[in-house]
């Protein structure tokens, strides 16, 4: 996306007082047409631009934390030195301007050609495999050429498509807000320049870890010298008579996507079945496009298993606001033609299925050799499975998660890219536990969730603010540890929540 955005704040060439700016601060300005960041950390001054390159997120209203500021949106986190993209979700780099001090003014001047190349590592590596072409293994395949890595670079996915952003096929894209060109997150162009050899199609019938080569149910054969699971996972199928009709639809894929589209348009009614939050962005997304929708749920009210009580009656109480119709307490007994019957007895006229009952991690290579599993893969403290030299990131890795003391295991877009990243860096040799705090967001009409941490189960919650109100932190408990909090209009307070869990994993060491 565009780094540029409207002129807002002071013209920064004609210069400010340097006063304007102490330790920690950040000023927000333009730069002929380009929005721009000035922050100080200690006695430097730094400016880069002011709008995060994965959404357009504005960063003069993130945090900075030392020469670092992390996005109030989606928490990712650019160099204040050199502009680069140190956390996903962003991966590109912001750019980077001269700043020039004349007595008590500061003036900023021309772009900088920042070099941001990282010298040559993995000298010893020929070839890196990786086994899945979403958020996880994009983000390692990018990270190895970002820091280094010369030798070969093979994806494997068994996707149709260049690797795409996820979240957004349930949310915008599926709502029509967003166009189409959105949704890859890189160009064919990218993975050519960058030499790494993306295979669409690709099915994998085996790994063989002795001979370090992956096995295609085409009869083909890939040497790695180090190799990345990120095979993801899938969703849960319906079992339930008619759960095979056209009309049911899941989504998962690119084309998945798509496809829900392409029949949305000629559907006046849909039963969503499942108040999960795949479920329910898609019900706000067909809404949007003028749908009648019902959700159907076993629960009593919407996540609350994740969220609490507090934060499921405000999603509720939203969803009902722009019309959805629920159906809790109950589950799905039969889909018809015209109609799907719940075990309650009710009948509801329906002419289009979307089913979000949870997903299952894709862990049968890892089974297949011999690898050790946990619902899931599980991987050491640095993502390495139990073979060496063997790596999983994503949906399927469970690991030891520094903050509750336990394995972990995270089904999060953001958390699988970091450990793309974090994968990458120890297939060269980096020794780097991967430690990040989760973070995941949800988008319910024009309400944003935000949660950092991991809790799968509380003692109690504290409440700040109002959820009724769509404006409010909710913090959860294990005893006295907290765990993790989400908040509703309150970006900057869910950053400094999550610097402080990881000031909290920091003192653990």
């Amino acid at each position: 996306m565009s780094e540029a955005a409207q002129s807002s704040g002071p013209d920064l060439t004609q210069g400010f007082a340097a006063s304007a700016l102490s330790p920690g601060t950040m000023l927000l300005g333009h730069v002929g047409d380009d929005a721009v960041l000035v922050a100080r950390h200690g006695d430097e001054i730094f400016a880069i631009g002011a709008v995060c390159t994965h959404y357009n997120g504005p960063l003069a209203d993130g945090l900075q934390v030392g020469d670092t500021v992390r996005c109030p949106l989606h928490h990712a986190c650019f160099s204040l030195r050199t502009g680069e993209a140190l956390r996903a979700p962003a991966l590109s780099p912001v750019a980077c301007w001269r700043v020039d001090r004349d007595g008590e003014t500061l003036f900023v001047r021309e772009k900088l050609k920042v070099d941001r190349k990282h010298a040559r590592t993995g000298a010893e590596l020929r070839s890196v495999v990786i086994i899945g072409g979403g958020a996880a293994g994009n983000a390692a395949a990018e990270m190895l050429r970002r820091e280094g890595y010369d030798g070969a670079i093979t994806m494997l996915s068994a996707d149709d498509a260049l690797p795409y952003d996820r979240p957004n096929l349930s949310k915008d894209f599926l709502a029509g807000t967003a166009p189409a060109d959105w949704i890859p997150l890189r160009s064919a162009e990218f993975y050519e320049k960058k030499r790494i050899d993306v295979r669409l199609g690709a099915q994998v019938a085996a790994i063989e870890t002795a001979a370090r080569c992956v096995v295609l149910k085409d009869g083909g054969r890939v040497a790695f010298d180090a190799l990345l699971l990120a095979t993801g996972a899938t969703p849960v199928r319906l079992d339930v008579p008619g759960a095979g009709l056209p009309k049911v639809h899941y989504i998962r894929t690119f084309d998945d996507s798509l496809s829900l589209i392409a029949t949305s348009k000629d559907a006046k009614r849909v039963a969503v079945i499942g108040a999960s939050f795949i479920g329910l962005e898609t019900a706000a997304a067909l809404r949007e496009r003028g749908l009648e929708v019902h959700v159907i749920g076993p629960q009593s009210r919407p996540l609350e298993r994740i969220l609490g009580p507090e934060l499921g009656d405000m999603i509720k109480a939203i969803h009902e606001e722009h019309g959805v119709i629920f159906h809790l307490g109950t589950s799905a007994a039969a889909i018809d033609e015209s109609s799907i019957a719940l075990t309650n007895g009710e009948l509801i006229e329906t002419d289009l299925v979307v089913a979000g009952i949870g997903v299952r991690p894709d862990i049968e290579l890892a089974l297949q050799a011999g690898l050790a599993v946990d619902n899931g893969i599980a991987v050491d403290e640095y993502l390495q499975t139990s073979a060496q030299g063997i790596f999983a990131a994503g949906d399927i890795a469970r690991w030891p998660d520094p903050l509750t003391g336990s394995s972990i295991r995270v089904e999060h877009w953001v958390v699988a890219e970091r450990q793309g990243q974090t994968a990458a860096r120890n297939i060269l040799g980096y020794k780097e536990r991967f430690e990040a705090v989760p973070f995941f967001w949800s988008q319910h009409y024009d309400v944003a969730i935000r949660y950092v941490g991991h809790a799968e189960h509380w003692t109690h919650v504290e409440v700040s603010g109002d959820p009724a109100a769509r404006d409010c932190r909710v913090s959860y408990f294990q005893e006295r540890k907290k765990l993790a909090v989400a908040t509703v209009s309150r970006d900057l307070a869910n950053l400094r929540e999550e610097v402080e869990l990881e000031n909290a994993i920091a003192a653990q060491r």
